[in-house]
């Protein structure tokens, strides 16, 4: 005799119903009681809330954690867009600070370029770089002043700080200066406080060499070169720069002049030396000034 065997859908069925039917009466009923305007309707509405919201807190939890870490996110997006423009302005700071650096060293060549007078008796003509003619093999620059300005080759010249080079070469509105880092400069300098005398060899590099010093062990780096004036090349005094020792353990000369911006060159007037003809005149007097000297005929004898 066979089983009748219940499926388990005859049971769900009905529960589900059921279920679903005291949902949907709660939920109406939860509506008309929040709906309902009355005193009694009102204070059973407060002390529903009151009695039930505080055991729903564990459940308010990840809403709360959720709502903060929105607001977080926020708050680091706005803190990203903050930095981001705290960096655009840094960067036009810094854009400013090295234009206001350049005005100001430039400010400062030209007011030294206007007002400095290393001698009294020494003028000078300010130029404007007008290109940079450098090479492995040859370095000089051009000025925009030349023989209209009295202009000269040989003379020396300053971008107001120390000495850059001499005149070498002069047209009628430029001038081409030979920088001291040439290799065909020479100039005498003599290096304070020892006293020593040398000769400053241009050799292609920022650092010409010193050679032919008297006493080598008296001069140590650190120690200021100026021109010495020997042989009437250059005024004495002009600064050149001060004494390094290089790699290769030679005296160099770290120059004072700026060569990575050359804009503004004094050029020194230099007073014409009167040549000397007669090496003679140095010592004997000219014979055209020499006094005279009378001297008495003898007398005759007459028979």
């Amino acid at each position: 005799m066979a089983k009748n065997r219940i499926s388990p859908d005859e049971y769900t069925r009905p529960l589900r119903r059921i279920l679903v039917g005291l949902l949907v009466f709660a939920l109406v009923s939860l509506f008309l009681v929040w709906r309902i305007d009355s005193p009694r309707v009102e204070r059973f509405r407060t002390a529903l809330v009151d009695r039930m919201v505080p055991s729903f807190e564990w459940a308010l939890v990840p809403v709360t954690k959720a709502a903060d870490m929105v607001e977080s996110f926020q708050s680091y997006a706005n803190l990203y867009d903050q930095n981001q423009e705290l960096r655009r302005e840094l960067q036009q700071m810094k854009a400013w600070k090295e234009a206001a650096l350049q005005l100001e060293q430039k400010n400062a060549r030209l007011m030294d370029l206007n007002q400095v007078r290393l001698d009294p008796k020494l003028t000078h003509v300010t130029g404007v770089v007008l290109a940079d003619s450098g090479s492995p093999f040859r370095q000089s620059v051009l000025l925009n002043v030349g023989a209209r300005d009295g202009l000269q080759d040989g003379w020396a010249t300053m971008d107001g700080i120390g000495l850059v080079g001499r005149i070498s070469g002069v047209g009628n509105r430029t001038a081409r200066v030979i920088l001291l880092t040439d290799s065909n400069s020479r100039i005498p300098v003599i290096a304070q406080p020892s006293g020593q005398r040398g000769l400053l060899s241009g050799d292609n590099t920022a650092r010409p060499p010193l050679e032919f010093l008297e006493k080598p062990d008296l001069v140590r780096p650190g120690d200021q070169v100026v021109t010495s004036g020997d042989g009437g090349v250059f005024p004495a005094g002009l600064l050149v720069g001060s004494v390094v020792q290089g790699a290769d353990r030679r005296l160099r000369v770290a120059l004072s002049a700026d060569y990575e911006r050359l804009e503004f060159l004094r050029v020194l007037r230099s007073h014409a030396v009167e040549p000397i003809t007669d090496a003679g005149n140095l010592i004997a007097i000219p014979a055209a000034k020499a006094p005279q000297v009378q001297t008495k005929a003898p007398a005759t004898v007459s028979q």
